[in-house]
């Protein structure tokens, strides 16, 4: 892969970006109850292999590449899937839950601000991602399952924006940067 032409972006991250976004969806879709009998619960191994062991692995892989914010970002969130996967069904309190979601909202929340440099899709996922887990962890203190719903859709379409960020460098899909067309063979790289 020519890193000129994707913008710097290796296999890591599209492994990384393709393990958010799975992961994202089947947390997202979880949460929704759009799919009759499917919980989020239901994304518990997923989370904790995909999301939890690939993310962390991808994001040690960029660390040594020198990409410190895909590598912060895949290291924290493996983190962050690998705990949740690894928690869920504790028996712990809905404030401890709310808890543990605010804590990673504020890592989904730098990862925001620190993907400035990596383009407006990976800013719009890790924002999502934010917001989803403020709405998620709003849900756990007030009880209140319709703004789970909220949360689930928001990361869900994380999820959509990041699978899209690793698909179309896959796909050799045409991106077009603001203000100017794409050129032969650039690639959109999240």
């Amino acid at each position: 892969m020519d890193n000129g032409v994707a913008a710097g972006r290796g296999s890591a991250s599209t492994l990384g970006q393709l393990a958010l976004g799975l992961t994202l969806l089947a947390f997202g879709l979880g949460h929704t109850g759009v799919i009759d009998g499917v919980s989020a619960a239901d994304a518990v191994s997923l989370a904790v292999w995909v999301g939890g062991v690939t993310l962390f692995v991808a994001g040690l892989l960029e660390l040594r590449a020198g990409n410190a914010p895909a590598g912060t970002a895949f290291a924290g969130l493996g983190a962050f899937w690998f705990t949740w996967g690894r928690g869920a069904g504790a028996d712990a309190s809905a404030e401890a839950t709310g808890l543990f979601l605010v804590l990673f909202a504020l890592l989904a929340l730098t990862l925001t601000l620190g993907a400035a440099s990596s383009g407006r899709l990976a800013q719009g996922v890790h924002g999502l991602l934010c917001v989803s887990l403020l709405l998620l962890a709003i849900a756990q203190f007030a009880g209140n399952d319709g703004l789970a719903q909220v949360g689930g859709w928001a990361a869900a379409l994380a999820g959509a924006g990041a699978w899209f960020a690793a698909t179309a460098p896959l796909a050799s899909w045409p991106a077009v940067r603001p203000g100017r067309a794409a050129d032969r063979g650039v690639t959109v790289s999240g």
